[in-house]
């Protein structure tokens, strides 16, 4: 199982949900899609939880990683961070900026959604390729003027650097972007293992589960992940948890409409080899789990 700052195995374990499971899993802590893709590549990972364009890269790939479960969000997935001793103010006001660019992570529709929304193209800013490991580093230098960063890095970058005029994007500037979508996507060979398969169906039931622990026991949820992994201070990981909004668990079905558009998005941006299927992406046969569970 692919983790992310530790985020998953917290939550499956904070939650309870982890004694339940009646598989063993073994947790591997990376950052970014591109990283988690080279490990389904080289057969180390049977699930992931990924933002909403590494399914894309990984089709692009021809590589066979459907996605299995969603959990969708009121609020965004990133927040805009501007280097310190800038101000931008609307998302109008990125043209001539550097920009911190993760292809193939979720960063990259972000930023070509901001970019899109303020009627910009690629060829208005400066683009600056880097993995999203670097971003937080990058935008504190001031070798990019902006970046996405995602929690807890950008909490972290705005109380760190408060006193050298560290800043973001407006709320309602950021909130004109696409909200946050998580996949949990599985490799077609363990799919295609019975005893996996049925480990893979267990472990959404307990996806769904435990996210809704968290919602219900914010306060938990805040002392297993920010205060004692992160070493957040409290009321900082508390003001988080509420950015992070609310969560939903739709059908997958209905998200193929979602998918396709952010696939011609990258697409029309010339970050992809040809336009996609987005029906190509998903395990419909998942939509029955996901009914079970929010049912």
């Amino acid at each position: 199982m692919a983790d992310q700052n530790e985020a998953l195995q917290t939550l499956i374990q904070a939650s309870g949900e982890q004694a339940k499971l009646s598989s063993t899993v073994t947790y591997a802590n990376f950052l970014g899609g591109p990283a988690i893709l080279e490990a389904f590549r080289a057969g180390a990972l049977d699930l992931a939880t990924v933002g909403n364009t590494p399914p894309i890269q990984a089709h692009a790939a021809g590589e066979r990683i459907p996605i299995v479960a969603a959990r969708t969000s009121s609020e965004t997935d990133y927040f805009l961070a501007v280097r310190p001793g800038l101000k931008v103010d609307s998302l109008e006001e990125l043209r001539g900026k550097s920009i911190a660019y993760g292809e193939g992570t979720g960063r990259q529709p972000f930023v070509l959604n901001a970019l899109k929304l303020a009627g910009l193209t690629r060829k208005d800013v400066k683009l600056v390729p880097l993995r999203a490991a670097d971003f937080p580093d990058a935008v504190r230098s001031g070798q990019v003027d902006v970046a996405a960063l995602n929690e807890p890095h950008f909490s972290r970058y705005l109380a760190d650097f408060a006193d050298r005029g560290a800043s973001a994007l407006p709320k309602a500037q950021n909130d004109r972007l696409p909200k946050s979508l998580t996949y949990l996507y599985a490799s077609q060979k363990a799919l295609d293992d019975p005893a996996k398969a049925a480990a893979i169906r267990e472990f959404v039931l307990a996806w769904i589960s435990a996210s809704r622990w968290s919602q219900q026991q914010p306060g938990a949820w805040v002392d297993a992940y920010y205060v004692r992994r992160q070493r957040l201070k409290p009321e900082d990981a508390r003001r988080i948890v509420e950015s992070e909004g609310q969560h939903a668990f739709p059908s997958l079905s209905s998200l193929i409409p979602v998918q396709q558009a952010l696939i011609d998005v990258i697409y029309d941006a010339g970050d992809l080899p040809r336009r996609l299927d987005a029906r190509a992406q998903f395990d419909l046969r998942f939509d029955a789990v996901i009914a079970a569970a929010t049912h």
